[in-house]
């Protein structure tokens, strides 16, 4: 196996976790939206009603996400460095607004018991932390490897 397909395979396996945390972030959202959202209607509650709200503005978020994944994935090599950056940029903020949404999920789980909230609310902290750090860490390595590359190429 060639140095250049083990770059590729790590690069697209950082993507590959990305998309599969918002996946997993979209699919737990709208399930929660469905049903909370059912148990609203028969049982009002102004908390889940917050909650609902937080939860809801983020989701255009989390489709924003996706269609700039797959146009960035569509035109890869195609766009200039420049708006490649833009998008990235964007893709990741997208994901910041992503995370807020567990803010929602956390209110709901306050409004279950305040244990269970807050055991929810600190390993979500942590989680963000984790994650943020983990793909940190991929760039800094993706970018090694690329000035290592560059070297060996001059």
């Amino acid at each position: 196996m060639s140095e250049d397909s083990v770059n590729v395979e790590s690069r697209t396996s950082s993507q590959d976790k990305r998309w599969t945390i918002m996946a997993a972030l979209l699919g737990t959202n709208t399930a929660v939206m469905l049903f909370q959202g059912i148990e609203q209607e028969t049982n009002h509650s102004t908390i889940r009603e917050v909650a609902l709200s937080i939860i809801a503005a983020t989701l255009p978020f989390q489709a924003i996400y996706f269609l700039i994944y797959t146009f960035l994935l569509e035109n890869n090599g195609k766009l200039s460095r420049h708006m490649e950056k833009k998008l990235k940029t964007a893709s990741n903020i997208c994901q910041l607004f992503a995370y807020l949404s567990l803010i929602g999920v956390a209110m709901l789980w306050f409004k279950l018991s305040i244990y269970v909230g807050l055991a929810f609310m600190t390993s979500t902290v942590f989680a963000i932390l984790l994650v943020r750090y983990a793909m940190l860490m991929d760039e800094e390595s993706r970018d090694e490897i690329k000035t290592n590359a560059n070297e060996q190429g001059s």
